[in-house]
């Protein structure tokens, strides 16, 4: 049981301590005078206040609540690095991005797991569609340059966009953070980033995970990931089976590097650090690496139902020849006309500052095309109509008989 008393005089020693007054206290906790003369009479802080208080006063939550040091043999969780009233307090600023009116996530944050009600009546035959993602060595780069909000969009942008390709319907979303020091405000961007992202997808974060491990991560060190689940009528998975001779392939525009190539472009950064303020299409060089990734699902949603489509690929890591060969069946290949790709500017300074060749340009980065998609000749004007409401999208190659599934013709015009 606490004893507020002991507490009371705890603070007030603590302070004289550290040599500052009661006003001077109240001032650098945003408090006024009389708050903290309340402390020092017996009335407790309220959790977020503990935390702010016993960093002023340089002892841990757990020597406050105690009223007094720990002995140096004495052990806590919070020496250890992680303070559970502190991190407590995150966990409730989180719950107001995880309120949703969705009524198919049936409880709230707080639960050992999430439920989800996934009997839709226009699916007969439901199949579960799951994916996890991490968001690379971007990651690194939108925490030292301040797009901390940005990267949760990267991060469930990429996974729906994975899972839309086999036709699927994004349901929810399960995010993990993992650190080295847990920081309120940057932990409460990393959640409302996420939850925007979905709701933006139409799906729903609906739990996770904040793992706190100063022994694992160094500080300042956040490392995110996610789960979604999406949802397909089994009879209307598209993956590619159907594709035949004579199919079109089309592509879709991204709008930069998307959540690949990072490596090498640390790589270039390190090597000409001034290039990071050079203008590209009327935005620094760092402006157009951290743009996020490309949400495709709601312009590729509206063509699901055509029967002339016949697979789609997502270009990530290993760009078109390593993602769209996927899909394509033995016996078939997509051959590609390089000339018909429009390049967008920062892959062209990326190629001309760092004397890149065509072929590790193809293969490191997605070059201008976000995603592919393999329609029959009779379907093909209509889908790219509809796509192009929303995306560019445009006609780059045709499937024909050859044994490599992935054949470049000619050169892109960079």
């Amino acid at each position: 049981m606490l004893d507020n008393q002991k507490i009371a005089r705890f603070i007030a020693e603590r302070r004289k301590a550290i040599g500052i007054t009661q006003a001077e206290a109240a001032q650098r906790l945003n408090v006024t005078f009389q708050t903290v003369s309340k402390w020092e009479n017996g009335s407790l802080p309220c959790a977020e206040m503990l935390v702010e208080l016993a960093q002023l006063l340089n002892v841990s939550v757990d020597e406050i609540l105690m009223g007094q040091k720990r002995n140096s043999e004495n052990f806590s969780y919070s020496k250890a690095g992680v303070d559970v009233s502190y991190t407590d307090s995150i966990k409730r600023e989180m719950a107001s991005f995880l309120e949703t009116d969705n009524r198919r996530v049936l409880n709230k944050l707080g639960a050992f797991a999430s439920l989800y009600d996934i009997s839709f009546a226009d699916i007969s035959n439901p199949v579960l569609v799951l994916k996890s993602e991490e968001p690379g060595s971007k990651q690194k780069l939108a925490m030292e340059y301040g797009y901390s909000e940005s990267i949760c969009h990267d991060m469930i942008n990429h996974l729906v966009n994975d899972i839309a390709v086999m036709g699927a319907k994004p349901l929810a979303v399960l995010d993990t953070i993992v650190c080295g020091n847990a920081e309120k405000e940057t932990i409460k961007s990393f959640v409302k980033g996420i939850s925007e992202a979905c709701e933006e997808n139409e799906c729903a974060l609906v739990g996770g995970e904040t793992s706190i491990q100063p022994q694992v991560v160094d500080k300042g060190v956040y490392i995110l990931t996610s789960s979604i689940a999406g949802i397909v009528d089994k009879n209307k998975i598209i993956d590619g089976t159907t594709i035949s001779e004579g199919d079109s392939v089309l592509a879709i525009a991204s709008n930069g590097l998307h959540t690949n190539g990072y490596s090498l472009v640390r790589m270039l950064m390190d090597k000409m650090p001034q290039i990071k303020l050079d203008k590209i299409n009327g935005e620094t060089f760092i402006e157009n690496i951290m743009t996020p990734h490309t949400a495709y699902y709601k312009a590729i949603k509206e063509i699901f139902r055509f029967k002339g489509l016949k697979g789609m690929a997502h270009i990530t890591g290993g760009g078109i020849e390593g993602n769209l060969c996927r899909i394509i069946p033995n016996g078939l290949s997509a051959k590609i006309d390089l000339s018909k790709i429009n390049p967008i500017p920062i892959f062209s300074y990326i190629k001309s500052v760092g004397n890149i060749e065509d072929k590790e340009m193809l293969s490191t980065f997605n070059c201008g095309v976000g995603f592919n998609i393999v329609v029959s000749q009779a379907d093909k004007n209509n889908i790219i109509e509809i796509i192009s409401k929303y995306y560019n999208c445009y006609e780059i190659g045709e499937i024909v008989k050859a044994d490599k599934k992935i054949i470049f013709e000619n050169k892109i015009l960079w």
